[in-house]
């Protein structure tokens, strides 16, 4: 793969960027016009989506950083996005040009105030994973191999001015209206900023390591401060292959099933005794060792679960709750989803939109077992994102909703459906992490 000499670092250079790729994008609408003389709604349609990602992932991938971030989180919004999207997004999970050896050397020296052979018997400046905060290099020391996270350079300073880029796109697509929207930007701004903080992400990892290393079939790596700083992390280089590979080709039921239960056990044991939780799963982030193993990583996104923000949302996705109108309307409220400036039109809409999302999307929590491989109930979760994303009526209102603990806790369940969705994993025990 093509390395990466430099990275834009300043705020004109990284905006200049964008504003070439949105001449792109521009060019792209022309050819769109010119396709549907000749082609079909749908085919015009599917290669402006296609030419779209393309240039914009082009773009993010070389800016990495917060921007190349934003793509990452939208690439597990299948049900949003337009599938080119989805494709060409998802490469930022675990495929991104690295930088070059030279520029590895010289970022190690800036951050660490030393060169890796200083700290390591050996260190290979090519890197092995890059993705969109930082890569990740193989070195060894005293006969003992690690994975060395090196952070690219300027991304902490960038988070702000790369948001503010962002922004303008993301209210469009969510259709975010009024002056409290902020609260949502600020929420991703001081999580992005809490993920470059690598001192931070150990002291996190060690934490998780400690509560979750108790749960079946679940291996975490283990952490060196001695050999990291507030931009490189070092810890035990684990074996395995991706997630999303490995379930591509798996035909073992059980071995599914068993790596299932211990992603869905590590996530709910999280959730609901440490009220805190691993918030980026996407495949680039678990590994399947050898021997069956569920491996976990990076644990620079973690989001604290505030009580009163915990026991509404999970009250709202109890059937009782959900089968009782006026105690349902509650919650909505509580959750910040109705809000006390709606229109009555609001108040209607967002209450039947929701209880329509949330009877099919709490399925899995009203039964003892789930099948996460049943295609039909992935499917109607596309089918209704697809049809609130096309809604003109939608678009027509504040989509200004909800908490701004929303962002991360449904992002954490909408990666966790996926995977387990990938894995095929079947006859879950949904309540399984209680007696671990």
């Amino acid at each position: 793969m093509k390395t990466i000499d430099s990275i834009p670092i300043s705020k004109i250079s990284r905006a200049s960027k964008l504003v070439t790729t949105g001449a792109k994008v521009g060019v792209n609408y022309l050819k769109y016009y010119g396709d549907k003389i000749t082609k079909s709604e749908a085919e015009a349609k599917e290669r402006l989506n296609q030419n779209n990602a393309e240039d914009i992932y082009d773009s993010l991938k070389q800016l990495k950083g917060s921007a190349l971030k934003v793509a990452q989180m939208l690439s597990m919004e299948k049900s949003i996005l337009p599938q080119a999207y989805v494709e060409k997004f998802s490469l930022s999970q675990f495929s991104v040009p690295p930088l070059s050896p030279p520029l590895v050397i010289k970022t190690f020296k800036k951050y660490f105030g030393k060169h890796p052979d200083d700290l390591f018997d050996t260190f290979n400046a090519t890197s092995v994973n890059a993705a969109s905060i930082g890569q990740v290099h193989i070195a060894e020391k005293d006969g003992k191999k690690f994975a060395v996270k090196i952070q690219y350079p300027g991304v902490a300073e960038s988070i702000a001015s790369d948001l503010a880029l962002v922004k303008p796109v993301a209210i469009k697509m969510f259709n975010i209206k009024g002056k409290d929207s902020d609260k949502y930007f600020k929420e991703v701004e001081d999580k992005l900023t809490e993920e470059t903080n690598y001192n931070l992400e150990i002291a996190q990892s060690k934490a998780v390591v400690d509560a979750c290393k108790h749960i079946p079939n679940l291996k975490f790596p283990e952490y060196y401060e001695d050999l990291s700083s507030e931009r490189i992390i070092t810890m035990d280089y684990m074996e395995g292959e991706h997630l999303s590979e490995f379930a591509s080709h798996n035909t073992d039921q059980a071995l599914a099933t068993q790596l299932g239960q211990a992603l869905w056990d590590f996530y709910m044991f999280q959730i609901h005794n440490l009220k805190k939780v691993h918030a980026d799963p996407h495949p680039g982030n678990f590994l399947i060792s050898k021997d069956g193993q569920l491996i976990a990583l990076d644990f620079g996104c973690m989001k604290s679960i505030p009580e009163e923000f915990y026991k509404p949302y999970f009250e709202l996705a109890e059937k009782d709750t959900i089968n009782n109108p006026k105690k349902f309307k509650e919650k909505l409220y509580e959750l910040e989803i109705l809000r006390k400036d709606d229109s009555e039109e609001e108040i209607i809409f967002f209450t039947d939109m929701f209880h329509e999302l949330l009877s099919l999307f709490t399925q899995p929590f009203h039964s003892e077992e789930f099948d996460f491989s049943d295609a039909n109930f992935f499917g109607r979760i596309t089918e209704m994102g697809q049809k609130y994303s096309k809604s003109t009526e939608l678009r027509n209102m504040n989509g200004n909703r909800g908490s701004k603990h929303f962002i991360y806790i449904n992002r954490t369940f909408f990666g966790l459906y996926n995977l387990m969705f990938d894995l095929k994993a079947k006859n879950i025990k949904i309540n399984n992490f209680i007696n671990l």
